[in-house]
């Protein structure tokens, strides 16, 4: 049931006196001004707000012109507002829902005596961060900022670099607790309108307390998936300019506040495989980095348990080939030395990942010469293993997307205990469970996960594979490649 203001001012500050804390939370401020003979009651919060257009408000309502042109000179509110606050967005609310939920993001609350509608001062300004470059997607030659986590100066990096007409974002709030916004954003004239009505229809009726994790709380909610589906579905990036080819390519983009990341949808296998620096190089060498990325990831993959199944079947490679295996070691020896490598790579992965920056490179030599050293000589690991482990990590490095190498690592790993339990048959077992989850996993509003493989569309698929010249990769829009699949 929708509660309404009273036009009775004393009964509004007991009612907000009864709704929040105004007396007992510091960040608040509540001030008992006169506009004229008319009382108001004024509130805001403490560090989201910005104090020069507060200082300015006060200061205009204490001036003898402000005076003379008092809230009873005035036939309404409306005319009052528009004659006097003109530097500052004002709207006029009447539900106190409503007035919690902006009060709490941040603009200001002004009460009037005798109106049932208050006013709503766009005040706004919340402490963020400078746009810094994100450690996770750098580039040589690239753009060097990166989204934040406030969400207009997100929309504000989108729309300097789309400056169209057509650029919409549309607002929408999520979470009973935490009432966090979110924004879809994209290209009307370009967008698949199925796509946008669909997302539309899932944030509307998504169910949750709180977006505890931002972005990553939202993505588990829009598309949910079971925890045999490693595999990432749905695209994140921290890169205005990445988001900002996405749109232009027909995509739609979630925005959460407090999040630094944009939600592409919808997804597909080969968003993971591609870097911006594909794209600030010329089209030769961003087509040998995406061919060598493509690499990269059947070496993370395969190379660590073809290493342990030919150790145990040796007869299947030549004898040139055979002096890369371990001599004079067992089956047993070398799965357990391979498993010591990799849970030590990832230890020492992890560690250097959220250790200090000082403390990054005394890791690296800890590392690599101490207890690399230490192990090869206490014979817990051969050099041929640690060197092959060095590798394998060397390439799951190389994958543009921490997501998807990680799914690769899971499946590397169920590959070698698979291998290690049934060493005649269960490499092939690993890869049929590998693609069965690879086919298997969930995508946003039931598209294709392999497109544009599936269905087959070779003009995008070639400007996934290959990076071509700026005037000849102009991108095809979803919107048109819906008609084409409707065709």
């Amino acid at each position: 049931m929708k509660t309404c203001l009273s036009s009775s001012l004393k009964k509004n500050i007991s009612l907000f006196h009864r709704l929040l804390p105004l007396d007992s939370s510091f960040d608040f401020i509540t001030r008992e001004i006169n506009l004229g003979n008319t009382p108001c009651y004024f509130i805001s919060i403490n560090g989201m707000c910005d104090l020069e257009i507060i200082q300015r408000l006060f200061s205009d309502i204490q001036t003898d012109n402000f005076q003379k042109k008092a809230l009873e000179n005035h036939n309404s509110l409306p005319d009052f507002v528009k004659d006097q606050f003109f530097y500052a967005q004002i709207s006029f609310v009447d539900s106190v829902n409503d007035i919690l939920h902006n009060l709490l993001s941040g603009p200001s609350l002004l009460m009037i005596d005798g109106y049932s509608q208050a006013l709503l001062i766009d005040t706004r300004k919340y402490p963020s961060r400078s746009p810094q470059e994100p450690d996770t997607e750098k580039v040589i030659q690239g753009a060097k900022d990166g989204f934040v986590e406030t969400l207009l100066t997100n929309c504000n990096l989108l729309r300097r670099r789309l400056r169209s007409p057509n650029l919409t974002f549309s607002l929408h709030t999520l979470g009973s607790v935490s009432v966090t916004d979110v924004c879809i954003s994209y290209l009307k004239d370009i967008c698949d309108i199925n796509l946008l009505q669909s997302i539309e229809h899932r944030l509307n009726h998504l169910e949750t307390d709180c977006l505890t994790m931002g972005i990553q709380s939202l993505k588990e909610l829009m598309v949910k998936k079971s925890i045999l589906h490693p595999f990432p579905n749905c695209f994140i990036t921290s890169r205005p300019d990445v988001a900002a080819s996405y749109l232009a390519e027909g995509y739609l983009l979630l925005l959460v506040d407090n999040s630094p990341f944009a939600l592409v949808l919808p997804c597909n296998i080969f968003q993971f495989t591609q870097s911006p620096e594909d794209y600030y190089k010329s089209p030769l060498i961003g087509t040998y980095q995406r061919i060598l990325r493509f690499f990269c990831l059947l070496l993370s993959l395969f190379l660590m348990p073809l290493v342990l199944y030919f150790s145990y079947h040796p007869n299947f490679l030549s004898d040139s080939l055979q002096g890369l295996l371990l001599e004079n070691s067992s089956f047993l020896a070398v799965f357990i030395y391979i498993f010591f490598i990799e849970l030590g790579l990832d230890l020492f992965k992890y560690a250097s990942s959220h250790s200090a920056s000082g403390y990054s490179s005394s890791l690296a030599i800890v590392g690599g010469l101490l207890i690399g050293d230490m192990a090869i000589r206490l014979q817990w690991v051969s050099e041929e293993i640690l060197f092959y482990g060095a590798a394998t990590l060397l390439s799951s490095l190389a994958i543009s997307s921490i997501e998807l190498s990680d799914a690769i690592k899971i499946f590397r790993l169920i590959l070698l205990l698979l291998i290690g339990c049934f060493p005649n048959f269960g490499l092939w077992v690993g890869i049929f469970l590998f693609f069965i989850s690879l086919i298997t996993t969930p995508v946003f509003g039931k598209k294709s996960y392999f497109w544009p493989l599936f269905p087959f569309h070779w003009e995008s698929l070639k400007t996934l594979l290959f990076r071509s010249p700026t005037f000849k990769a102009q991108p095809e829009s979803l919107k048109k490649n819906n008609q084409d699949n409707r065709s």
